[in-house]
C-alpha cells in the first residue's frame, strides 16, 4: 500500500504538470528555470518515504515545488553574489600586470583546491551554506543532523580552510 501512495504523489505531480508550471511562472516569473524546479520536485516526490501521510497531495506537491523554486532563487542569488563580481573585477583589472593576474589565478586555484580537499561532510555543509545560501537550520533538516552539528562542521571547515590557505599562501 505504501508503494501505491508514492505512485499517487507522482501521479498527482504528472497530472498537475501544466497547472504547476503556470503556478510557478506566475509566482516566480522568469527568475528561475521553471522546468528544472518541476523536475527537482518530481525527483523529491520519488524519494518520499513510503510511510509519509499526506492528506492533500496536490497542495503538498505545489508547496514542495514552491520551496524548491525558492531554493533555486537563493542559489542563484548566492552565485551572483560570489561569482558576478569576478567578471566585473576582470574588466576593471584590465590594467593589471601579468604578475598580478597570475597571482590572482593562483590564489583562486589554491582556494578551489582547499575547498575540494576538505573532509567530505565539512565540504558539503560549507558549500550548502556559502554557495547555496542555506541557513544552518535548512542544512540540518536536509542532512538529518542537528543545527549544532551544522554549526560545528562549518566552524571546522572554516578553520581547516584558513589553516591550509595560510600554509599555501605564506
Amino acid at each position: 500500500m505504501a508503494e501505491n501512495k508514492k505512485k499517487t504523489i507522482v501521479q498527482v505531480l504528472t497530472e498537475s504538470y501544466g497547472d504547476l508550471v503556470k503556478h510557478l511562472a506566475r509566482r516566480f516569473g522568469t527568475a528561475t528555470d521553471i522546468h528544472d524546479v518541476v523536475q527537482d520536485t518530481y525527483l523529491r516526490a520519488e524519494k518520499m518515504p513510503p510511510d509519509m501521510d499526506v492528506q492533500n497531495l496536490r497542495a503538498y506537491v505545489f508547496r514542495m515545488a514552491d520551496n524548491i523554486a525558492i531554493d533555486h532563487l537563493r542559489r542563484k542569488s548566492a552565485q551572483t553574489r560570489y561569482f558576478e563580481p569576478l567578471g566585473d573585477h576582470d574588466s576593471l583589472c584590465a590594467d593589471a600586470s601579468p604578475e598580478q593576474t597570475a597571482d590572482f589565478r593562483q590564489r583562486i586555484a589554491i582556494l578551489e583546491n582547499v575547498v575540494a580537499n576538505l573532509p567530505p561532510r565539512q565540504r558539503e555543509v560549507f558549500l550548502m551554506h556559502k554557495f547555496d545560501g542555506l541557513s544552518h537550520s535548512q542544512i540540518a533538516e536536509r542532512l538529518g543532523i542537528t543545527k549544532s552539528a551544522v554549526e560545528k562542521l562549518i566552524i571546522k571547515a572554516l578553520a581547516t580552510a584558513r589553516a591550509r590557505l595560510d600554509e599555501r599562501l605564506n
